[in-house]
């Protein structure tokens, strides 16, 4: 039987109350506004949904992690992420989907650790477990036959990133050491499976997080029937040149606070296709591996994206000037230029392009390279 190490991360940037997610409430305090875990950045009023622009910006973080270059910063919460009751103490109370999956693998006879990583030092630990001996090179590799199985318990899509990044730094050579058996078409081996046990129900809604759209099991107890009897499902990985990853996609674009589009310029290009030269005023550009920012409002970006095809799927949205028959009413209407590709880079004309990656907000002031690893990452299916 297997040994199980259910993973939450203890930071409040993805999760408002650290590891309980439930304010101060679990302690005996008083429950923060809404008592409700974040799935993400919050859009002021008047600016598009979830699969819309961000209307702020700011420096994009990650749940855990150090800085993963281009003003890139992660954290595993431990300047903020710690939940404290009346008397100051630290809670380390589990969510209930935490425990009811912990429940339901003990039950089936799996061995069952739960850990809250506040760290990456403590998420790197935990992923040390999943390592293979030691081998010739000294690289350390993931085991392929390991009796240990990880859960990602992520109340955003942005926690399960922070793992499978973490994952990445972990397990990629450096280039001067790169081993023959490694795919030349990827950076780093297939990684371990994860089982995901999301932590908010709602995110199974219209706007899905990366586990609806993957029709991954939420109920804890089916999260763990498919950790233990369920099939592997990998999946492509966008690695980009600011160090870190993207499971779901990226939307570049903002909106102010009337929900007003703030036209942006920049160079887009996806393999050897122009999508703008840098001239063009752009609403949008979605970079999608799978279908979190396939809409903008009513406006539809990526036609097919497939986090399995080995491809990534590119659209830029320009605004096109019209008038009415009469030639009286000057009217706006969207134009949708869209390609598919291995790699794709955004060379920003303007100094601040406000973006989210996987839900994380941040600014783009250089230009930035995304590339498909094919089938680089898994996770355990019902």
């Amino acid at each position: 039987m297997y040994d199980v190490v259910l993973l939450t991360l203890g930071s409040d940037r993805d999760a408002p109350g650290g590891g309980c997610g439930s304010g101060d409430a679990c302690c005996g305090g008083t429950p923060t506004p809404g008592g409700q875990p974040s799935d993400g950045p919050t859009d002021p009023p008047g600016t598009p949904t979830s699969t819309g622009t961000p209307a702020s910006t700011g420096t994009p973080t990650d749940t855990a992690g150090q800085s993963d270059g281009h003003g890139q910063t992660g954290t595993a919460g431990q300047r903020s992420g710690d939940v404290r009751g009346r008397g100051g103490e630290r809670c380390e109370t589990p969510r209930v989907p935490v425990l009811a999956c912990a429940d339901a693998l003990t039950a089936r006879g799996a061995r069952v650790e739960t850990v809250t990583a506040r760290s990456d030092a403590e998420v790197d630990e935990v992923l040390a477990r999943l390592d293979a001996p030691a081998r010739p090179d000294g690289l350390t590799w993931p085991d392929p036959d390991s009796k240990i199985r990880l859960v990602v318990a992520s109340a955003s899509d942005a926690q399960l990133r922070a793992v499978v990044r973490r994952l990445v730094r972990r397990y990629a050579p450096p280039p001067s050491r790169r081993p023959a058996e490694l795919a030349g078409n990827r950076t780093v081996p297939d990684l371990p499976p994860i089982g995901v046990l999301p932590l908010d129900p709602a995110r199974g809604g219209p706007h899905r997080d990366l586990a609806g759209q993957l029709g991954l099991p939420r109920d804890p107890a089916a999260v763990a029937a498919a950790v233990l009897d369920g099939g592997v499902r990998r999946l492509d990985l966008l690695r980009n040149d600011g160090g870190s990853v993207t499971l779901d996609g990226a939307l570049l674009g903002a909106a102010d606070d009337a929900g007003r589009p703030l036209l942006w310029r920049g160079r887009v290009e996806v393999d050897d296709a122009v999508l703008s030269d840098g001239t063009d005023p752009i609403l949008a550009c979605a970079i999608g591996n799978a279908g979190g920012y396939a809409h903008l409002d009513s406006l539809p970006l990526l036609t097919a994206p497939d986090p399995t095809d080995g491809l990534v799927e590119v659209a830029v949205a320009v605004p096109v000037p019209t008038r009415s028959a009469l030639g009286r009413k000057k009217k706006i209407r969207y134009e949708v230029r869209r390609a598919r590709g291995r790699a794709a880079a955004v060379i920003p004309r303007d100094d601040r392009v406000p973006f989210l990656d996987d839900g994380v907000e941040g600014e783009l002031s250089r230009k930035r390279s995304w590339w498909i690893e094919p089938a680089a990452w898994a996770v355990f299916t019902g």
